[in-house]
């Protein structure tokens, strides 16, 4: 089970950076310049975020094996446009439709472990989950490159259409839902769900940085480290490449190696705040000074990727003061906020690189200050997730 849950969530992250390796290929054939672009990266992160809400009212009531189905074949179709895509608009549809596709992937398999086993070894497992599956990020990189300089762009992506496809049946031959917990007193509606998950004043705390930590490592890893790293350090395409892989990599290296700081740390809470107040400095750090030396930047961006790869153990934290019946429609809720966030912060981030290079800005003085602005939201967030109750003070019951 876990394997077959494993490979779609490998192909969905390839797909969330990858137009950072074909970007120039799709800007010559399409036409698009660098807000079409962000707009293309902005409408997978936007459909697989609003794809959650569907996903979060119905995961809990009609198990996510229907749900899983019909959205990787989705997927497959985006995948398939895309290869045959010559226009824009046909572009922007096939994004769309892989954003849709791959939005159940984690909280599926989330909610595969919430059922399965028991509360305490949720963050171990899930933060396992995450870290494999994120390094369908690195293959993103390096590999994507030579395979487009290989085979052509189009076919590359025709190929992992049919991995796509391939995943689709292993989910249809080998998974089955999983038994359903009821809520107390019988059956609730969608509606009444989301007032009791509203209800948990302990989540609002948890909202703010949901929205925010992950938008900053989705934007650069997905679209600005290629033009970061050629305007303001001269790096070839190869060196982009290999540059967007080590990044993925670190990011899922750092998925995984929450799960045993979380373990020694015994608190969700302290071991995400800790991770994003380093977060933080590399963000800031890499604004000020990134602009002086490759090697700093690249060391300062793999420093923010690793320690802002934490959103298995928010989603842990998250999960501690939802009940069972809510498991599934409250720690999607959160999710949700993940990818809004980071399809908010692409867009916006598209037309502030537009317009300052309108205006002659110098490109490290553009993604420097892109990159202060994102420590700047992300301290304040932390500011007010730490006014969350910690996860050991939870004892079964919602606060």
């Amino acid at each position: 089970m876990f394997l077959t849950l494993l490979l779609p969530y490998f192909l969905g992250n390839f797909y969330r950076p990858f137009l950072a390796v074909v970007a120039g290929d799709l800007s010559q054939e399409l036409n698009l310049d660098a807000a079409g672009l962000a707009s293309l990266q902005a409408a997978f992160l936007l459909a697989f975020a609003l794809t959650q809400v569907p996903v979060a009212l119905m995961l809990d009531r009609v198990g996510p094996l229907r749900i899983l189905i019909l959205s990787l074949v989705a997927a497959v179709a985006g995948g398939v446009l895309l290869c045959v895509s010559f226009q824009s608009w046909q572009a922007m549809l096939a994004m769309t439709l892989l954003g849709a596709g791959f939005s159940p992937v984690m909280m599926a398999g989330f909610y595969f472990i919430g059922r399965a086993y028991p509360p305490e070894r949720f963050a171990t497992l899930s933060s396992m989950l995450f870290g494999l599956g994120m390094l369908g990020d690195p293959l993103s990189g390096s590999p994507l490159t030579f395979a487009v300089e290989t085979f052509g762009w189009r076919p590359t992506m025709l190929g992992m259409a049919a991995c796509t496809g391939f995943s689709l049946l292993l989910v249809v031959i080998v998974l089955r839902d999983p038994p359903r917990i009821g809520a107390p007193g019988g059956k609730i509606s969608a509606l009444d769900a989301t007032r009791q998950i509203f209800a948990i004043r302990s989540l609002w705390f948890l909202v703010p940085i949901g929205f925010i930590s992950y938008a900053p490592v989705a934007a650069v890893r997905g679209l600005w480290i290629a033009p970061y790293m050629e305007q303001v350090h001269g790096y070839s395409a190869h060196d982009v490449g290999l540059a967007a892989t080590v990044m993925g990599l670190a990011f899922a290296l750092g998925a995984v190696l929450y799960a045993p700081v979380n373990r020694m740390l015994g608190d969700a809470k302290i071991s995400v705040a800790w991770g994003l107040a380093v977060t933080i400095v590399a963000w800031i750090a890499l604004g000020l000074f990134g602009g002086a030396s490759a090697a700093l930047a690249l060391a300062l961006l793999l420093i923010a990727a690793s320690f802002g790869a934490g959103a298995a153990i928010l989603l842990a934290h998250t999960r501690a003061f939802l009940p069972a019946h809510l498991v599934g429609q409250g720690v999607t809720m959160i999710n949700l906020l993940f990818f809004v966030g980071a399809s908010l912060t692409q867009w916006l981030s598209g037309r502030y690189v537009k317009a300052s290079e309108v205006a002659s800005i110098a490109p490290d003085l553009i993604y420097g200050r892109l990159f202060i602005a994102f420590g700047v939201v992300l301290a304040i967030s932390l500011a007010i997730y730490l006014m969350a109750p910690r996860e050991r003070a939870v004892s079964g019951k919602p606060q």
